[in-house]
């Protein structure tokens, strides 16, 4: 090229003198290898995703939701259970070290250190190789946390009797409770709120107590000498009282 030619000189730099516009390649110049965006890819994920989304629908009609009853503050029985992905921190929380005048430990500290160990792991681990046996740091981390993960998850699972958790959460029948009775108080006075709940529903090996079908003298000999689980002697009131308690309980029906 000569001196000059097709140039402009500008201060000490050169920039030349027709500027072509810095256009990417078409996708057509990569057969087989790309494909336009719109609406060629876009339509294959929002088919997948089509199905994908009338599939769970299916699942969700078919199967009835597990839900359970409306809290019950006064049913001192019942065992809250987070859901399962959450089983590792419920289970962390049981130990010595992390419970108690240590909850802080076991609710924010561990996990924190522990996903912030996971979130560093690629500023830390910052070479070029991408296989894991050439990543220690990452690789190291991400298995102690899916081992500790798996652990804690299994250790809280075979601890639960999940018999025992469905019954606590059961939905039965409602009734209409007159909480201002003399029956609802005995039944309060005598710690009977503690075994059967504020609304009656039962708990862990307690039975509901509406619907019972019962005459006043059945439920006034339960409530004296207990039934099943129920030891006797627990009721400590008067035989008037006694008999409030039975009628209140015996008359009691769903909704």
């Amino acid at each position: 090229m000569h001196r000059g030619k097709g140039m402009k000189f500008v201060g000490d730099s050169r920039v030349p003198a027709e500027r072509k516009p810095n256009i990417p390649k078409d996708y057509s110049e990569y057969p087989g290898k790309t494909e336009a965006f719109w609406p060629n890819f876009l339509l294959k994920e929002w088919m997948v995703g089509a199905v994908f989304l009338i599939g769970y629908l299916c699942l969700t009609v078919a199967h009835q939701p597990p839900l359970e009853k409306m809290a019950d503050p006064t049913d001192t029985a019942y065992l809250p259970l987070p859901d399962w992905y959450f089983l590792f921190l419920y289970q962390l929380l049981k130990y010595s070290y992390a419970s108690g005048p240590y909850n802080a430990i076991g609710a924010f500290i561990i996990p924190g250190l522990a996903f912030g160990a996971l979130l560093l792991a690629p500023f830390i681990d910052r070479g070029p190789e991408r296989r894991p046996s050439k990543r220690p740091l990452a690789t190291g981390f991400m298995l102690l946390a899916l081992a500790g993960i798996t652990y804690l998850t299994w250790e809280s699972a075979v601890q639960t009797d999940w018999e025992a958790k469905k019954e606590m959460g059961k939905i039965v029948a409602e009734a209409e409770i007159d909480k201002e009775s003399d029956g609802y108080k005995i039944f309060e006075q005598n710690g009977c709120v503690s075994c059967h709940g504020g609304d009656l529903q039962g708990g862990a090996g307690s039975p509901a107590l509406i619907d019972t079908g019962l005459t006043p003298e059945e439920v006034a000999e339960i409530a004296k000498n207990g039934q099943g689980a129920m030891p006797g002697g627990l009721f400590k009131g008067t035989d008037e009282e006694l008999a409030k308690l039975a009628e209140f309980i015996s008359t009691l029906e769903s909704k």
